[in-house]
């Protein structure tokens, strides 16, 4: 008669470890790239919601638009700040500038201070996306165009 086998050998358990360890290896990159994804996501989210009515504003003549005018109070954004410029179309030197909604990153988790996306209205209505700063090309959504500075 042969031993009646009671566990798991040595081997056994070393493989299971390292399988273990090289599927943590592949998988952990890919969830903090899926994680960064889905901010800038979040973000341009927040910033086409408030499109509309910036428009809006844009249309009627308003100048000075305060981001509570546009139905978002500075408490829903999280991971940043939300800023409005060049709502009266010129800037302090008198020249034609095109209004613009800002999502600047705080900092923390995946980006640094210096990385925002910008909502730049352009001259035919339409408003085009702008990732600025040192986004990773491949969390920048495909409606963005990347602008490292």
């Amino acid at each position: 008669m042969g031993r009646q086998q009671r566990g798991f050998t040595l081997i056994e358990l070393m493989i299971v470890v390292a399988i273990i360890g090289i599927l943590a290896a592949i998988a952990i990159p890919q969830y903090q790239n899926y994680v960064a994804r889905s901010e800038v996501s979040s973000a341009l989210a927040t910033l086409k919601s408030l499109q509309t009515p910036a428009e809006l504003a844009i249309q009627e003549g308003e100048t000075d638009v305060e981001l509570s005018d546009l139905g978002l109070s500075d408490s829903a954004v999280q991971n940043g700040t939300i800023t409005l410029s060049n709502f009266s179309g010129t800037n302090d030197a008198g020249e034609s500038v095109s209004p613009t909604i800002e999502f600047a990153f705080d900092g923390e988790g995946n980006f640094s201070t210096n990385e925002s996306l910008i909502l730049t209205r352009q001259s035919d209505g339409g408003w085009q996306c702008t990732a600025s700063g040192d986004f990773d090309s491949d969390i920048v959504p495909d409606s963005c165009v990347a602008n490292s500075n």
